[in-house]
């Protein structure tokens, strides 16, 4: 038996139901994506813009380039609300006590804002000066105060840092202020001194390329202080010598000579 045809007004209604449903669906589905996105907690957005690009967020790196404008604050919120869940495990009464009544806020904006800053900014900027008068001899900047944070245990570290810079003839020259906040830059991680002396001498390295580099940490750790042996007395001291400082002993002799003048 042949089809039989349905009336144009009822194909039309048919279609029509269709196309409505259908715009309808993909609405909701925006709409649900939407609340989806909404839910899922900012460190997470932001890991997977990290993770997309295969990079590394190690506690020592700076993810600035990641982080939208605007979503420091909502980072804030985000790690107040999980120390706040902190506290309570340590059994700290933090609605009777108005000492802690806002301390997740305060933990949370100090290390997002100050002590590990230099993972959520950018580099400060460095205005280089061509080396007119093609200057040669040793410069001696420091004491720096740095203030860092152990990652194995979140313990400060307070110390000073003293850089020695050659510039060649060829070198850029920085203003002094601009080797202090290069510093504190990149001190304000968490990370191991070690390591923080020697990305602070590729830094400069690449930024005014000198004939040679040399860099000096004296500093003290709390989380051999605070905790673990208390011993109050012991410091960490490490330097990093590059190009003109680690093949001439003369030169390296001067700096540290000098240093111990200081």
């Amino acid at each position: 038996m042949p089809a039989k045809k349905l009336p144009i007004k009822k194909v039309a209604t048919k279609v029509a139901t269709k196309v409505v449903t259908k715009v309808a669906t993909k609405a909701a589905t925006k709409v649900a994506n939407k609340k989806g996105d909404a839910g899922t907690p900012l460190s997470v957005v932001i890991r997977r813009r990290i993770e997309a690009q295969k990079a590394r967020f190690h506690a020592n790196d700076n993810i600035a380039a990641f982080i939208k404008p605007g979503e420091l604050e909502g980072l804030v919120d985000e790690v107040a609300q999980k120390m706040q869940a902190v506290l309570e495990s340590l059994v700290i009464d933090t609605k009777s006590d108005h000492n802690t009544k806002n301390t997740s806020q305060r933990v949370a904006k100090m290390f997002v804002k100050e002590v590990f800053n230099g993972r959520y900014v950018e580099q400060p900027t460095l205005t280089k000066f061509p080396n007119v008068s093609r200057l040669n001899e040793l410069m001696i900047i420091g004491p720096i105060t740095v203030r860092s944070a152990c990652s194995h245990h979140l313990c400060p570290i307070m110390g000073r840092v003293w850089i020695g810079v050659l510039p060649s003839k060829a070198s850029a020259l920085i203003g002094l202020s601009k080797y202090s906040r290069l510093t504190e830059w990149v001190m304000c991680r968490p990370q191991i001194q070690e390591e923080a002396v020697v990305e602070l001498a590729d830094m400069l390295e690449k930024k005014i390329k000198p004939t040679g580099v040399a860099i000096v940490m004296e500093a003290d750790h709390f989380c051999m202080q605070w905790r673990g042996v208390k011993d109050r007395d012991s410091k960490m001291i490490n330097s990093v010598m590059r190009g003109a400082f680690l093949k001439d002993p003369n030169l390296r002799r001067e700096f540290l000579s000098l240093l111990e003048k200081r």
